[in-house]
This record gives structure tokens, C-alpha cells and sequence, in this order.
């Protein structure tokens, strides 16, 4: 049994052999007897160039939307400022400080002074002859008022002798303010002098002496002319007896 079970495997491997050839065989005949491919045929050539362009890129490009630029984007760099060239050093020596300049002060204008009196002239006055109407008018006064009389007098000598171009003829020593009396001393503030039909500020201080009753020590001072404006509210009049016009 074993014997004939191997024979039957050989004859088995013999036909599967046989078998294989035959195909191989069949299928060389099979290329062998098939027509052979002709090679394509070559284009014309026209002498004509084609361009391709990428339509596709520039249609992209062309869809593409603008872009907008913000105030700030859009607005120009300010230039940097050039930096100042370094300015040259000086070789010459350094000048010499100038001197100091005071500041010019203009001086101020001083305050009018008061005139001292060097003369005294009421007592000559009234020694005059010409003056006895004086004297007797003074004999019936008495006090303060013979004291403020008598330095009336007094200032009317003073300012003809101090100012010739004046002729002083009448004083009211309560024009403008009232005088005051105190004892042996007066002082006149507001007073006026007529001179040639015009009226004159004037101010005085007299001291006189408290046994002879004689004018001791006078100051003065002569002010500005009154306007004739100012007489009417005064009773000050260009003429005696006559009211101002």
C-alpha cells in the first residue's frame, strides 16, 4: 500500500509540472502574435507661441479689498529734529566782566518849605506915621485877636519884601480853612493875600512875645493863584467895597 501511495504522489508532482509549462508556453505565444503598438504622431507646429497668464492669481489679487489706514497709520512720522551741531569752542580768552550799572534813580521833587523870616518888619510898620490908623485899630483889640492882626500884618511885609513884583494890600487868614490861635502862637493854613486884584494861598506861622506883645519868629510859605472861580465861595473880591464880578 505504502509503494503504490508513493508512485501516486510522483505521477501527482509530474502533472502539476507538465501543467505549468504548457501555460507559460501559451502565454509567450499569446505576446509573441500581438500587433505591435504604432509611436503617436508628432503635432503640427505652426510657429505659433502660447503664454500661459495665472488669471486665477490676479483675479485673487483684484478681489482682494483695500485696506483702510487709521488716523494714527496714516499720519507722517514726525522728523526727528537734527541734532544741534556742537557749537565751537573759543580759544580767545574770556572778555572782562563789565561793571555793574546802578540803577539811575531820579531824585524825588521835595515838599515846598516854609521861608524862614531873617527880618522882622511889623514893628517898623506900624512906627511909620502912614500906618497910625493901624496902630489905633490895634490898641481896641485885645487877646487872640490883636495876636492874629498882628501876624497879619507881618506876612503882608514879608511876602512885599520876599517878592517885589507883588504889592500885597489885604490877607484873610480864613479864606480857605480857619487859622487857630493858641496863646502866643498862630498858624494860618488856609489863607489868601490879594496882590493887583488877584488872590494867593498862603500859609504862615508867627509866634510872638507874651510881654511886649512884638513879633518874635515868622515862617511863610506862598502858594498858588485862587481861580476867579473859587472867590465868590470864599468873599474874595478884586476891589474893596466891591462885590466880585
Amino acid at each position: 500500500m505504502e509503494l503504490a501511495a508513493g508512485k501516486w504522489d510522483d505521477g501527482i508532482q509530474r502533472g502539476a509540472v507538465a501543467s505549468f509549462a504548457l501555460h507559460a508556453i501559451a502565454i509567450l505565444l499569446l505576446l509573441l502574435l500581438l500587433p505591435k503598438a504604432e509611436p503617436p504622431l508628432p503635432l503640427p507646429d505652426d510657429g505659433l507661441s502660447v503664454e500661459i497668464v495665472p488669471q486665477a492669481v490676479e483675479s485673487l489679487k483684484m478681489s482682494e479689498p483695500a485696506r483702510t489706514l487709521s488716523p494714527e497709520q496714516a499720519k507722517p512720522e514726525a522728523a526727528k529734529p537734527e541734532a544741534e551741531p556742537a557749537a565751537p569752542v573759543a580759544n580767545n580768552p574770556p572778555a572782562a566782566a563789565m561793571p555793574s550799572v546802578a540803577p539811575i534813580t531820579l531824585p524825588v521833587p521835595k515838599p515846598m518849605e516854609f521861608v524862614e523870616a531873617r527880618q522882622l518888619f511889623s514893628d517898623k510898620v506900624l512906627a511909620d506915621p502912614r500906618s497910625r490908623r493901624a496902630r489905633e485899630a490895634l490898641r481896641g483889640l485885645a487877646g487872640s485877636e490883636r495876636n492874629l492882626q498882628l501876624c497879619d500884618l507881618e506876612a503882608l511885609e514879608q511876602v512885599r519884601r520876599a517878592q517885589p513884583a507883588m504889592a500885597p494890600d489885604t490877607l484873610a487868614p480864613y479864606a480857605m480853612a480857619a487859622e487857630k490861635v493858641s496863646g502866643n502862637r498862630v498858624e494860618v493854613k488856609g489863607g489868601a493875600f490879594r496882590s493887583k486884584r488877584k488872590w494867593y494861598n498862603i500859609q504862615f506861622k508867627c509866634e510872638l512875645d507874651a510881654g511886649s506883645g512884638k513879633v518874635v519868629s515868622f515862617a511863610f510859605l506862598v502858594g498858588d493863584a485862587i481861580p476867579q472861580g473859587e472867590w465868590q465861595e470864599h468873599n474874595l473880591v478884586a476891589d474893596d467895597g466891591a462885590a466880585d464880578q
